[in-house]
């Protein structure tokens, strides 16, 4: 990733100011278009927190989202119209860790229902460096090498989708009881996944899967996998020549098959490795966004599509 294209924590708060004033005039009409229309103003970080607040929001909230389809999210960088809006939002979820630009933004708007889904569920580490993320994030919680990919676990996404329930319900006690309604549904769908992984993968030529991505920490634990991550810290990084070694000698002992890539990233280094280790090459989708070229509409659908790929390349039995 460009580390330089990230906001820094001065420039955030100089454009938040710009951002306040120049949303003066339009962003009035939006609070009393909520006051009015009686639906919550809903500022979701990414696509795995969007989904989240219009499964469970529904009719009764406005969901917009920092990241627009296509942008990588840890590059984010935000407006100063974004920026100020944050202040006027009803409501912001977020996952503290994964986008620094947001995590500055958030802390200097002031905002007052702000949900950071970091905080609904136990974050683990699952072999990043200490003190920063794999993509050489600096964690701003202290909770050094702590995975932010919690959404690729069906049952640790449940626990967030009831944790975001719970503030909305705080939020608008009024649609309480709807928004109580969708996240019982939404639950009961990750529930459904996370039995079709446990049938899927149970019965497999191999547990080990190799990726230029290390997003699937959570999803390979619950499923009683192993990660084999190319690069660490850059999905599109040049891996070392020790490091395809390693992958070489891995692919070999595990009866690998397939090098995953990413829809958002170059597939460069995977085709790199499949060409020096003799392996194809797929899709895994850590659902960062959903774009024309995504193997589904939505979350769910994205990750069944996930399930396949890996049942595919693990040899399913």
């Amino acid at each position: 990733m460009n580390v330089s294209r990230l906001i820094p924590t001065a420039a955030v708060a100089g454009a938040a100011v710009l951002g306040l004033t120049a949303l003066t005039a339009c962003s009035s009409s939006d609070a009393a278009d909520h006051k009015n229309g009686d639906k919550l103003d809903v500022v979701a970080s990414f696509y795995p927190m969007q989904f989240l607040a219009e499964q469970i929001g529904g009719k009764h909230v406005s969901v917009t989202t920092l990241t627009k389809p296509g942008v990588e999210p840890h590059d984010l960088e935000l407006s100063p119209r974004q920026i100020g809006g944050l202040t006027d939002a009803d409501f912001i979820l977020y996952l503290k860790g994964i986008q620094p630009a947001v995590d500055d933004a958030i802390g200097q708007s002031g905002a007052k229902h702000v949900v950071d889904a970091a905080k609904l569920t136990a974050l683990e580490d699952h072999g990043t460096e200490t003190g920063a993320d794999e993509h050489g994030h600096e964690h701003h919680d202290g909770e050094a090498g702590a995975d932010p990919h919690i959404w690729l676990d069906p049952v640790k996404y449940a626990e967030v989708a009831k944790g975001v329930g719970k503030a909305m319900e705080k939020s608008d006690p009024d649609h309480a009881a709807d928004y109580r309604k969708n996240t019982d549904a939404l639950v009961t769908k990750l529930d459904g996944l996370n039995t079709a992984y446990e049938n899927g993968l149970k019965n497999t030529a191999t547990k080990t899967f190799i990726t230029t991505h290390s997003a699937f920490g959570y999803l390979a634990e619950r499923y009683g996998l192993t990660q084999e991550g190319i690069a660490g810290i850059d999905p599109e990084a040049e891996p070392s020549p020790a490091r395809l070694d390693e992958i070489h000698t891995i692919a070999e002992k595990n009866k690998v098959t397939t090098v995953f890539f990413e829809t958002l990233a170059s597939d460069r280094t995977a085709k790199t490795v499949a060409k020096d280790t003799g392996l194809k090459t797929g899709v895994l989708d850590p659902l960062e966004g959903i774009t024309d070229k995504s193997k589904g509409t939505d979350y769910i659908e994205v990750m069944r599509s996930n399930l396949a790929a890996l049942e595919k390349a693990l040899g399913a039995k």
